[in-house]
Protein backbone atom coordinates (compact mmCIF):
# COMPACT_ATOMS: atom_id res chain seq x y z
CA UNK A 1 0.00 0.00 0.00
CA UNK A 2 2.80 1.83 0.89
CA UNK A 3 3.93 1.64 -2.58
CA UNK A 4 1.18 0.37 -4.96
CA UNK A 5 -1.55 2.75 -3.43
CA UNK A 6 -4.68 1.88 -1.36
CA UNK A 7 -7.06 -0.17 -3.04
CA UNK A 8 -10.83 0.13 -3.59
CA UNK A 9 -11.41 -3.51 -2.78
CA UNK A 10 -9.48 -6.63 -1.92
CA UNK A 11 -10.76 -10.04 -3.70
CA UNK A 12 -9.92 -12.72 -1.59
CA UNK A 13 -10.10 -16.30 -1.00
CA UNK A 14 -11.91 -18.25 2.23
CA UNK A 15 -9.26 -19.28 4.19
CA UNK A 16 -8.74 -18.93 7.94
CA UNK A 17 -6.29 -15.72 7.13
CA UNK A 18 -8.81 -13.92 4.87
CA UNK A 19 -11.66 -14.38 7.00
CA UNK A 20 -9.51 -12.63 10.41
CA UNK A 21 -10.48 -10.57 12.22
CA UNK A 22 -7.38 -8.71 11.73
CA UNK A 23 -7.50 -8.12 8.15
CA UNK A 24 -11.90 -7.48 8.29
CA UNK A 25 -10.86 -4.49 10.97
CA UNK A 26 -7.49 -3.41 8.78
CA UNK A 27 -9.78 -3.12 5.85
CA UNK A 28 -12.72 -1.22 7.41
CA UNK A 29 -10.00 1.60 9.01
CA UNK A 30 -8.96 2.08 5.82
CA UNK A 31 -12.12 2.09 4.08
CA UNK A 32 -11.62 -1.23 1.52
CA UNK A 33 -14.31 -3.57 0.70
CA UNK A 34 -13.18 -6.86 1.64
CA UNK A 35 -14.88 -9.53 -0.90
CA UNK A 36 -14.61 -12.64 -0.57
CA UNK A 37 -14.79 -15.54 -3.37
CA UNK A 38 -17.81 -18.36 -3.59
CA UNK A 39 -16.37 -21.67 -2.16
CA UNK A 40 -16.09 -24.40 -4.52
CA UNK A 41 -15.65 -21.83 -7.24
CA UNK A 42 -12.14 -22.17 -9.11
CA UNK A 43 -13.01 -19.87 -11.89
CA UNK A 44 -13.16 -17.01 -9.70
CA UNK A 45 -9.81 -16.91 -8.98
CA UNK A 46 -8.13 -17.75 -12.66
CA UNK A 47 -6.45 -14.69 -12.48
CA UNK A 48 -4.68 -15.15 -9.03
CA UNK A 49 -4.14 -19.21 -9.93
CA UNK A 50 -2.31 -17.46 -13.57
CA UNK A 51 -0.18 -15.47 -11.71
CA UNK A 52 0.92 -18.34 -9.14
CA UNK A 53 2.12 -20.25 -12.27
CA UNK A 54 3.84 -17.76 -13.13
CA UNK A 55 5.88 -17.38 -10.34
CA UNK A 56 6.25 -21.06 -10.07
CA UNK A 57 7.76 -20.62 -13.75
CA UNK A 58 9.67 -18.14 -14.01
CA UNK A 59 10.68 -17.30 -10.04
CA UNK A 60 11.39 -20.35 -8.77
CA UNK A 61 13.86 -21.78 -10.77
CA UNK A 62 15.72 -17.86 -9.80
CA UNK A 63 15.83 -19.75 -6.26
CA UNK A 64 16.93 -23.21 -7.27
CA UNK A 65 19.88 -21.69 -8.67
CA UNK A 66 21.01 -19.10 -5.62
CA UNK A 67 18.89 -20.17 -2.96
CA UNK A 68 18.10 -17.27 -0.47
CA UNK A 69 19.86 -16.74 2.93
CA UNK A 70 17.17 -15.88 5.11
CA UNK A 71 13.24 -14.88 4.67
CA UNK A 72 14.64 -10.77 4.44
CA UNK A 73 16.39 -11.80 1.52
CA UNK A 74 13.56 -13.68 -0.07
CA UNK A 75 11.45 -11.11 -0.03
CA UNK A 76 13.90 -7.88 -1.12
CA UNK A 77 14.89 -10.46 -4.17
CA UNK A 78 10.81 -11.51 -5.01
CA UNK A 79 10.01 -7.71 -4.68
CA UNK A 80 13.00 -6.48 -7.21
CA UNK A 81 11.88 -9.60 -9.53
CA UNK A 82 8.20 -8.39 -9.53
CA UNK A 83 9.03 -4.87 -10.71
CA UNK A 84 11.67 -5.51 -12.84
CA UNK A 85 10.42 -8.60 -14.50
CA UNK A 86 6.40 -9.14 -13.94
CA UNK A 87 5.56 -5.62 -14.06
CA UNK A 88 7.84 -4.32 -16.98
CA UNK A 89 6.56 -7.03 -19.39
CA UNK A 90 3.28 -7.64 -21.85
CA UNK A 91 0.55 -9.03 -20.51
CA UNK A 92 -2.34 -10.25 -22.97
CA UNK A 93 -4.86 -9.55 -20.36
CA UNK A 94 -4.22 -6.42 -21.25
CA UNK A 95 -3.86 -5.93 -24.38
CA UNK A 96 -0.32 -6.13 -24.95
CA UNK A 97 0.73 -3.57 -22.11
CA UNK A 98 3.04 -4.02 -19.66
CA UNK A 99 1.47 -3.67 -15.30
CA UNK A 100 3.72 -1.12 -14.87
CA UNK A 101 2.19 1.51 -17.84
CA UNK A 102 -1.34 0.50 -17.17
CA UNK A 103 -0.63 1.39 -13.32
CA UNK A 104 1.04 4.77 -14.91
CA UNK A 105 -1.73 6.03 -16.80
CA UNK A 106 -4.05 5.94 -13.67
CA UNK A 107 -1.72 7.01 -11.19
CA UNK A 108 -3.31 10.11 -10.75
CA UNK A 109 -6.35 8.02 -9.27
CA UNK A 110 -4.26 6.34 -6.42
CA UNK A 111 -4.81 7.05 -2.83
CA UNK A 112 -1.16 7.14 -1.35
CA UNK A 113 -0.83 5.65 2.31
CA UNK A 114 2.28 7.18 3.90
CA UNK A 115 1.88 6.89 7.53
CA UNK A 116 3.54 3.85 8.04
CA UNK A 117 3.31 3.54 11.93
CA UNK A 118 -0.66 4.11 11.32
CA UNK A 119 -0.05 1.35 8.59
CA UNK A 120 1.52 -1.02 11.35
CA UNK A 121 -1.23 0.01 13.99
CA UNK A 122 -4.37 -1.01 12.39
CA UNK A 123 -2.80 -4.35 11.45
CA UNK A 124 -2.39 -5.48 14.83
CA UNK A 125 -4.47 -8.13 16.87
CA UNK A 126 -7.10 -6.68 19.25
CA UNK A 127 -8.52 -7.34 22.20
CA UNK A 128 -10.65 -5.73 25.35
CA UNK A 129 -10.21 -6.69 28.59
CA UNK A 130 -11.56 -5.40 32.23
CA UNK A 131 -8.40 -3.82 34.15
CA UNK A 132 -8.20 -5.33 37.89
CA UNK A 133 -8.09 -3.42 40.89
CA UNK A 134 -4.36 -3.78 40.75
CA UNK A 135 -3.66 -2.39 37.76
CA UNK A 136 -3.09 -5.66 35.79
CA UNK A 137 -5.02 -7.65 32.97
CA UNK A 138 -4.27 -10.89 31.66
CA UNK A 139 -3.69 -11.48 27.49
CA UNK A 140 -3.01 -14.92 26.32
CA UNK A 141 -2.26 -16.50 29.74
CA UNK A 142 0.57 -13.91 30.70
CA UNK A 143 -0.09 -11.19 33.12
CA UNK A 144 0.19 -7.29 32.08
CA UNK A 145 0.45 -4.18 34.01
CA UNK A 146 -1.00 -0.83 32.76
CA UNK A 147 -1.30 2.45 34.41
CA UNK A 148 -3.29 3.10 37.30
CA UNK A 149 -5.83 5.81 35.49
CA UNK A 150 -7.13 2.41 33.59
CA UNK A 151 -7.97 0.82 36.78
CA UNK A 152 -11.66 -0.99 36.82
CA UNK A 153 -11.94 0.35 32.54
CA UNK A 154 -12.53 -1.99 29.70
CA UNK A 155 -9.54 -0.96 27.49
CA UNK A 156 -8.48 -1.78 24.05
CA UNK A 157 -5.44 -3.92 23.46
CA UNK A 158 -3.35 -3.74 20.00
CA UNK A 159 -0.46 -6.53 20.51
CA UNK A 160 1.74 -8.35 18.40
CA UNK A 161 5.34 -10.37 18.80
CA UNK A 162 7.07 -7.10 19.29
CA UNK A 163 4.65 -5.90 22.34
CA UNK A 164 1.14 -4.84 23.87
CA UNK A 165 -0.55 -1.37 23.73
CA UNK A 166 -3.37 0.50 25.42
CA UNK A 167 -5.42 2.24 22.64
CA UNK A 168 -8.13 4.84 23.15
CA UNK A 169 -10.27 6.11 19.93
CA UNK A 170 -7.95 4.56 17.47
CA UNK A 171 -4.77 5.95 19.60
CA UNK A 172 -1.97 4.04 20.97
CA UNK A 173 -1.97 5.78 24.58
CA UNK A 174 0.55 3.73 27.05
CA UNK A 175 2.27 0.44 26.37
CA UNK A 176 1.07 -2.77 28.77
CA UNK A 177 4.28 -4.37 30.89
CA UNK A 178 4.32 -7.96 31.40
CA UNK A 179 4.81 -8.97 34.91
CA UNK A 180 7.70 -11.17 35.58
CA UNK A 181 6.36 -13.69 38.38
CA UNK A 182 10.44 -14.96 38.95
CA UNK A 183 11.79 -11.24 39.10
CA UNK A 184 8.69 -10.83 42.13
CA UNK A 185 9.92 -13.65 43.80
CA UNK A 186 13.29 -12.48 44.58
CA UNK A 187 12.68 -8.57 45.23
CA UNK A 188 14.19 -8.47 49.01
CA UNK A 189 11.09 -7.11 51.09
CA UNK A 190 12.52 -4.82 53.56
CA UNK A 191 10.33 -5.17 57.25
CA UNK A 192 7.62 -2.13 57.67
CA UNK A 193 8.85 -0.42 61.24
CA UNK A 194 4.83 -0.67 61.93
CA UNK A 195 5.17 -4.42 61.86
CA UNK A 196 4.51 -6.15 65.51
CA UNK A 197 8.01 -6.51 67.23
CA UNK A 198 8.02 -9.83 69.84
CA UNK A 199 8.32 -8.66 73.69
CA UNK A 200 11.63 -9.91 75.08
CA UNK A 201 11.50 -11.90 77.77
CA UNK A 202 10.84 -10.23 81.00
CA UNK A 203 9.13 -7.67 79.24
CA UNK A 204 5.47 -6.55 79.58
CA UNK A 205 3.13 -4.78 77.56
CA UNK A 206 1.46 -1.48 78.83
Amino acid sequence: MIRCGKPKRIYSDNGNIDRSEVLQYACAEMGITLIHTQPYDPQSKGKIERFFRTVQTRFYPLLELNPPKSLDELNERFGKWLEEEDHRKPHASLDGKTPHEVFQSQVERVVWVEDIDWLDAIFLKREHRKVKADGTITLNQQLYEVPPRFIGQSIELRYDERGVYVYEDGKRVAEAIRVRLEDHAHVKRHRSPFAAVPAKEGEHGV
